[in-house]
């Protein structure tokens, strides 16, 4: 997979005018070459690929990066790099401007002169489209995540804290497979499940309660993303109102999730259902993200985006409404973009599930 990855980068190459691309962005650097290290330089030119490295990385760099010549830094990879290239007609160097610091970029300006160092905003698409490889973990991760929903619907009870929820989820994964969580699992209930991304704290579970669960799994590097909502007890006609109008707008936007169409589009199909219900500005993130390497990635999906689908992106849908004082209430599930639709990875059920008191 890493060999199909490095053809990609050199192809990067030829269309942004630069001689090399390094590679700082942990995510970015396993793709082209596979290692996994949190540490080191990865140098893709048209002829070669270097992986500098520090003393703690040698061994693991040699037998993951078998396409790369493997530079050993001690403690300046930077200057190894540099080393490496003298005599080479490398001008232009890009980098990935979105993520390397001014002060990294100007420490790394100095190292590599006569180079120029030039910034590139689009690194990260090299990894948008996913091989059958890149699937196949996602779908392990997704899985993974599935099987702890059914797990943690036994444990959902009046006066479990969200914390211990939380816990049970991430040991349930890591049991599972997952070589860790892919986030912060989100536990958020009663009032607090208004809140997008609430973090899991000691307040109880209550009877009457929407309780939004929001985690992933991480398999071979992999991730999976999916929210799900219950209510603990029987479900008001409140609540039943917005979950089935939120799932309205799941069904929509996968509908509408195919090789051709944009991003935007995406988003409108499924933001168009909760505009027309009265609760636009219930609905204030965009409809999905990206996932792969990193949990969130590209393409987004929102009313600013204008990416055209292509088949092996996979990305989540995610459409949700959050009332202040009162709850809310988000459905997401992972897809893989195909060229007559999508097929979804995450299949725990998500119709209004109705935990027993």
């Amino acid at each position: 997979m890493a060999r199909d990855h490095l053809d990609r980068a050199r192809g990067y190459l030829a269309s942004h005018d630069v001689d090399a691309l390094l590679l700082l962005r942990p995510e970015n650097r396993r793709y082209v070459t596979g290692f996994t290290g949190t540490a080191g330089l990865a140098l893709v030119t048209r002829d070669d690929a270097f992986l500098a490295v520090d003393f703690r990385y040698y061994e693991q760099a040699e037998l993951q990066a078998p396409g790369c010549r493997v530079l050993r830094g001690g403690t300046d990879p930077p200057g190894a790099l540099a080393e490496a290239l003298r005599g080479r007609n490398v001008r232009r160097i890009g980098f990935e401007a979105e993520f390397v610091p001014y002060a990294q970029v100007e420490r790394l300006r100095e190292k590599l002169a006569p180079a120029d160092l030039v910034p590139l905003s689009d690194v990260d698409r090299l990894r948008w489209v996913k091989d059958p490889e890149e699937i196949a973990a996602v779908t392990r991760a997704a899985e993974i995540a599935e099987a702890a929903f059914a797990f943690i619907l036994g444990a959902l009870r009046p006066g479990v804290r969200e914390r211990d929820v939380a816990l049970e989820l991430e040991v349930f994964m890591r049991r599972a497979g997952a070589e860790r969580i892919a986030f912060d699992s989100v536990v958020a209930s009663g009032p607090r499940s208004a809140l997008p991304h609430g973090r899991a704290t000691d307040r109880g579970v209550e009877e009457g309660d929407l309780v939004t669960l929001d985690f992933g799994a991480v398999y071979e590097g992999y991730t999976s993303d999916i929210t799900r909502t219950v209510v603990v007890g029987e479900a008001t006609a409140r609540q039943r109102e917005l979950y089935a109008l939120v799932w309205e707008a799941h069904e929509r936007a996968l509908a509408a999730t195919r090789a051709g169409a944009t991003t935007r589009e995406v988003d409108a199909a499924g933001r168009a259902v909760i505009d027309a219900a009265g609760y636009g500005d219930a609905f204030g993130h965009a409809l999905g993200h990206g996932i792969g390497l990193d949990v969130h990635e590209g393409p987004p999906l929102s009313p600013r985006d204008e990416t055209v689908l292509e088949p092996g992106m996979v990305v989540t849908i995610e459409p949700g409404i959050y009332i202040p004082g009162w709850g809310g209430i988000r459905i997401e599930d992972d897809v893989v973009v195909t060229a007559d639709g999508c097929r979804v990875l995450t299949r725990a059920p998500a119709e209004l599930v109705t935990v027993p008191r």
